[in-house]
This record gives structure tokens, C-alpha cells and sequence, in this order.
């Protein structure tokens, strides 16, 4: 059974709304070209089908529901979003640990998914830790740990914690969530070489203003593995921010996508093998990482606004690294900012939720080929070779 038009899943999240006004167009092609892949290509079974049915309308809800609050509140357009700090580097290199210890300083804002899931009406200061939709959040997660068991072992998951910015420009259907949680690669190809990623940055931006009307941000820290095949967009949005670029060896970033992307992926589909999932995968990290290189050689990221981090160095001395980012920024560590970092590795300890068992052979890929690919991206910048699990 094919899924819904375009047409049709717009009607339909108009029908549970009420409103009408999606904002500019841009969504409407990126959402044409998902459809037909998810029909043509992602062999959903009937689970699939409708968890993807419900995602396409709940995001064109959100967006209906976020531009209506933003056309009774025209302030929020106002809202500055000044020198946001932005972690690009590939999934698998430390990101989401850095990303969540960032959080723990009070100035940097972070879309929490609470926040990002159910945006309207915008979250207020005043009950920021308390919000119902807190719990909510935090029970549907809680259902997937059931449906799909050991997957927070690959990926921490809960309402509190900091969310990924391809959750928001999901809502412009310009994001590399579709492909992780689908076998979609038309809609991949499409995404990486032929989408104009400027939209999606300002939807991003709109997100953001949304989000801080109530909650106000002194800045923002954001994270995407998303963002390091379309940095320029990202910079044209945001020519002030600060970039953290984070790096490890490809191969190791390979395995480990291709099982958390073939894990995801049984939810919605019958046919996911490691193979599969890591052979469309080395096609678009391999194309992120050079285009990174690109950037750097071309100007559009200016030396004097990324910082390079080896996954292996942060791993080894943390706090080091938070110290070279606070550097850049020219702001100190405080001792209680140090603390409540601390603090939250204490609580959240490497294998907490069990720990993530994964292969390079289970890729099929092949080494030797691989590494040649990623020889330009691991001289730039300096990466070493790690052994493969």
C-alpha cells in the first residue's frame, strides 16, 4: 500500500490543526522526492508504513503550528541568534558526549528533544525542568526501548538531553534523519547533490527564534552530524558562528553507522542488513568528509572560526578539549560549570545503557578501498588510523 500523497499529508495535518499556512515552499519538493522513495524503495512493512505515515504529518503539523504562532507573535522574528557554537563532526566521534557537556553550562542554550518534539507553545523559563511534555517525551522514548531494544546502547535517548538539528530542519524535509531511519538513497542523492540547503538554514534559524521567545538564549550550541555536507549553507545562515569539527578515523565511523543505521532501520522494515545500510553510508560520509576538506581549501569555513578536535585526544583528556572551545570563544571554564560537567559524566558513564558490539567485516566493505578513499580527508586534517573491531 502506497503512502499518501503530498497533497494528501498535507490535508491531513491541516484536518488535525486547522490551520493552513505552511510558510514558504520549500518544504513541498523534499517531501515529494521522500515519498516516492519510501514507496519505491524502503520495503516498509506495515508497522513502517504507518510509523512514516505519522512522522510526514506530525512534522507538517509542527510547521503549521510553529509559523501560526510566530504569525500572532511577529516579535519572535526579531530574535537574535548571535555567534552559536556548532558541532558538524561525523556521527561516531564523540559528538553527542561534547554536545551534552556543553549543555551543562547554563549560557549555552541547547534545543532539548522535549522542545524540539512539541515546540508549540514555546517553552517558558518559568517551568523550563518542569514542563508535561517533559514526561511525555520521556514515556513515548520509553516505548521504543521496548520495540526496539538495545538501540540506547548505540545512542543516548531521553527528553532532558540535547537534541540534533536534523530534527528541526526535518520540518523542511532537508534532513539526513530520513536516510538513517529509512532505506531511501533517491532521496539521499537527492539530498547531498541536488536540495538547496539555504531553506532548511532558514527554517533553522526560525526554529530557534521560536524556541528562545520564552526561554531566552545568551547562545546557542547546536550539533549535526548533518551539517558537513552543506557547510556552506550552514555559514551563509550563520557567518559568526563557531564551528567544532570533531575527527576519527572513517573506517571506525563506518562500522560503527552501519550498525546503529541497520538496527534503526528493523523498526520500519523486514529487509535492513548491516551490508546495505553501510554501503549508502561510506557513499555519504566519504563525500561529507571530503567536502569539509573543500571548504576549509576554498575559505568558506575561515581557520579562525573551527576548531579541530581528534576524537582520540578528547577521549583521553575531556576537559582539555572543552578548554581549547572555551579558548576560541574567549570565555573561561568556571569551576562550577567544570563541576556540572563532571557531574554528568559521573551519571552518565561510557556503556551505560549497555555497550554498542560492532564490526568492520560486518560492513563487507573493503578495507584496502576504503582507506584510499579516506586518505585526503585523514592527511588534511591529520586523523590516524585506529585498529578496526
Amino acid at each position: 500500500m502506497a503512502l499518501p500523497t503530498v497533497d494528501e499529508l498535507a490535508e491531513a495535518a491541516s484536518g488535525a490543526t486547522g490551520l493552513d499556512d505552511f510558510g514558504e515552499d520549500s518544504w513541498r519538493e523534499g517531501l515529494g522526492v521522500l515519498v516516492a522513495a519510501l514507496d519505491e524503495e524502503a520495503q516498509l512493512n506495515d508497522l513502517g508504513r504507518a510509523v512514516a505515515e505519522g512522522e510526514l504529518i506530525g512534522y507538517l503539523s509542527t510547521r503549521l503550528q510553529v509559523i501560526e504562532h510566530r504569525r500572532s507573535h511577529p516579535a519572535i522574528a526579531e530574535g537574535a541568534i548571535t555567534e552559536p557554537i556548532v558541532i558538524v563532526g561525523q556521527g561516531r566521534t564523540g559528538t553527542t558526549i561534547l554536545y551534552d557537556l556543553l549543555a551543562q553550562d547554563a549560557r549555552h542554550r541547547v534545543p532539548r528533544t522535549w522542545e524540539v518534539d512539541f515546540p508549540v507553545p514555546p517553552p517558558r523559563t518559568a517551568t523550563y525542568d518542569t514542563d508535561p511534555r517533559i514526561a511525555q517525551v520521556d514515556e513515548t522514548l520509553a516505548g521504543l526501548d521496548i520495540v526496539l531494544p538495545g538501540f540506547r546502547a548505540m545512542h543516548p535517548m531521553g527528553a532532558q538531553l540535547a537534541q540534533e538539528c536534523v530534527r528541526i530542519t526535518a520540518l523542511d524535509f532537508k534532513s539526513m534523519i530520513f536516510p538513517t531511519q529509512y532505506r531511501v538513497p533517491s532521496y539521499s542523492h537527492w539530498l547531498l547533490h541536488d536540495a538547496d540547503m539555504s531553506s532548511a538554514y532558514r527554517w533553522h534559524r526560525l526554529y530557534l527564534q521560536h524556541l528562545q521567545s520564552e526561554h531566552p538564549a545568551t547562545r546557542w550550541a547546536l550539533k549535526s552530524p548533518g551539517h558537513i555536507w552543506c557547510l556552506d549553507a550552514l555559514v551563509g545562515e550563520y557567518p559568526d558562528a563557531l564551528l567544532v569539527q570533531t575527527h576519527r578515523d572513517p573506517l571506525r565511523i563506518l562500522a560503527s553507522i552501519g550498525s546503529l543505521v541497520a538496527k534503526l532501520r528493523t523498526l520500519s522494515s523486514d529487509s535492513s542488513t548491516i551490508p546495505i545500510a553501510a554501503s549508502e553510508f561510506a557513499e555519504s560520509i566519504i563525500l561529507g568528509l571530503d567536502r569539509s576538506v573543500d571548504r576549509r581549501l576554498d575559505g568558506t569555513v575561515a581557520a579562525d572560526r573551527v576548531v579541530d578536535l581528534q576524537f582520540r585526544d578528547f577521549m583521553a583528556e575531556p576537559f582539555a578539549t572543552i578548554r581549547a572551545i572555551y579558548d576560541k570563544l574567549g570565555l573561561t571554564l568556571s569551576d562550577t560549570n567544570e563541576a556540572a560537567m563532571r557531574a554528568f559524566l559521573a551519571d552518565n558513564p561510557q556503556g551505560k545503557h549497555g555497550v554498542h558490539n560492532y564490526t568492520f567485516a560486518a560492513t563487507n566493505l573493503d578495507v584496502d578501498e576504503m582507506q584510499s578513499r579516506c586518505a585526503r580527508y585523514n592527511e588534511f586534517f591529520g586523523v590516524v588510523t585506529e585498529p578496526l573491531p
